[in-house]
């Protein structure tokens, strides 16, 4: 069972932690996911959520807005690099992190988070392409 300091998040705007603690505390309900990808709108941005496969982190929630990503935040993994990725990405365009972080290896496992970070992303894209062709 996952617990609150398994959450990771990057942003420090309190306001912003207090109103989505309530989302947080219904994602970590929700891991138990059908599908790999979920996406909902909230606020002119999606909010999108990634379940990966073949590493720690159990669940990526990123907040894309217009192919920036405003905030990211991990569900178990690597704490430190995950925040450290996190920082390092917001305020990027996500078609510029698919080639920075796709295919890197972790230890002697074919993927890590950042590849699966990209696969999220990609998964994104997807749907979206996907959903506007409709």
């Amino acid at each position: 069972m996952l617990k609150q300091n398994d959450i990771i998040g990057v942003g420090v705007n309190r306001a912003k932690v207090q109103r989505e603690s309530i989302y947080r505390s219904k994602i970590a309900e929700d891991i138990e996911m059908d599908v790999n990808i979920q996406i909902k709108e909230a606020d002119g941005a999606d909010i999108v959520q990634y379940k990966p496969s073949g590493v720690c982190c159990k669940l990526m929630q990123m907040r894309i807005k217009n192919n920036i990503i405003e905030d990211i935040e991990f569900i178990g993994g690597c704490n430190g690099n995950l925040k450290g990725i996190g920082i390092l990405i917001r305020g990027m365009n996500i078609n510029d992190i698919i080639p920075k972080l796709s295919g890197l290896p972790c230890g002697s496992r074919p993927t890590s988070c950042p590849d699966q970070l990209t696969k999220g992303i990609e998964a994104y894209l997807e749907a979206k392409k996907a959903a506007t062709a409709v």
